[in-house]
């Protein structure tokens, strides 16, 4: 039995190898990301590394990570500081038990404790598990660039959601 109280912690260089996995089948088979290249275990690393005191969470059930969660600068310009963008991804399986839910809103409260004013989702459309994910939690739909991404032959709109904590 494991001594763990919640699934949620911090993470830590060594997950850059599940982390990598989980989001490369977003890369392969989604429009979920903008990436079309799947990343390595060292490219997630660095990405881990530079991380810019934000917080970056994983949710963990007996050595296996099922999910994670992070927040990244909106833009690098001083005016924004106070405002992040979210993500999330889960490992593919394990949707729809309340991982993702009980995930961002660890995530939230983590960008509340550090000050921050807004969080930005940009959201691939359609993805209404996505949409319906942030609107739980409170995010208010701010808008809609039509035709931004081209991936797996088309043109993809994103979605805006944003929360004020």
């Amino acid at each position: 039995m494991s001594t763990q109280t919640t699934p949620i912690r911090t993470v830590c260089p060594e997950d850059a190898g599940a982390l990598a996995t989980i989001y490369n089948y977003y890369i392969a088979r989604t429009v979920a990301t903008f990436e079309v290249e799947e990343i390595d275990t060292t490219e997630m690393a660095a990405r881990l590394a530079d991380m810019n005191r934000r917080p970056w969470l994983v949710w963990e059930e007996e050595g296996l990570i099922l999910g994670y969660a992070y927040a990244s600068p909106w833009n690098t310009r001083a005016a924004y500081r106070q405002t992040v963008e979210s993500t999330i991804y889960l490992r593919e399986g394990f949707e729809g038990r309340g991982i993702g839910q009980r995930l961002y809103k660890a995530l939230m409260d983590l960008l509340r404790e550090q000050g921050m004013h807004v969080v930005i989702a940009g959201i691939s459309l359609p993805n209404e598990a996505s949409v319906a994910l942030h609107e739980r939690l409170g995010f208010t739909r701010a808008g809609t660039l039509r035709e931004v991404g081209h991936k797996q032959d088309r043109w993809v709109d994103v979605g805006y959601w944003e929360l004020f904590l």
